[in-house]
């Protein structure tokens, strides 16, 4: 079975979550598979080690996962972003519509050097406006954004769209 074929597998469905009508694709059960975790490191270092990148940000809370490992995978920082009001020191933040609402998310302003390329990592691509507002978030700072990456995308819901404007590699490992 191949590394898509494990992660689908692996995935598990939890219908009406976080609201009536949504499917939530649920990663946690992927990371109790300590070899499926590493492979899935493995392959995103394998793709993002062909360009240049300076730095990671993971958007909170899942991106921190395989967005640190891949981090240490390449040997570079990792810059955590964050909801408002959960970073201590100073912050740049960037207010977003959602689906169901707005959002606010936060960097420090001493994450991201001048000029630095930075890849935006998170679990999953659904319309986009969470890695929409993190690359606003690396710009604000003064960094390039590098490319996208993700473990799973919503193709139905073309997030990657959103992305297009930044004109650089959006990589998910599956798309449902």
């Amino acid at each position: 079975m191949n590394l898509q074929e494990r992660i689908i597998n692996s995935i598990r469905d939890v219908p009406d979550f976080p609201k009536p009508g949504i499917v939530f694709k649920d990663i946690t059960p992927l990371l109790k598979d300590v070899s499926l975790s590493s492979d899935i490191t493995k392959a995103l270092a394998d793709y993002w080690s062909r360009i240049d990148i300076d730095a990671i940000v993971g958007i909170e809370s899942r991106g921190f996962i395989w967005g640190n490992s891949l981090a240490q995978k390449l040997g570079i920082p990792f810059i955590p972003i964050r909801k408002k009001g959960k970073l201590p020191a100073d912050t740049f933040s960037y207010k977003y519509d959602l689906e169901y609402g707005s959002a606010e998310m936060e960097i420090h302003r001493d994450g991201i050097l001048q000029n630095q390329k930075v890849l935006v990592h998170d679990d999953l691509l659904a319309t986009g406006g969470t890695a929409m507002a993190a690359a606003e978030l690396i710009k604000v700072s003064g960094g390039e954004v590098a490319g996208f990456s993700f473990l799973v995308e919503l193709g139905f819901l073309k997030g990657v769209n959103s992305l297009k404007p930044y004109d650089c590699d959006v990589h998910s490992l599956i798309t449902y």
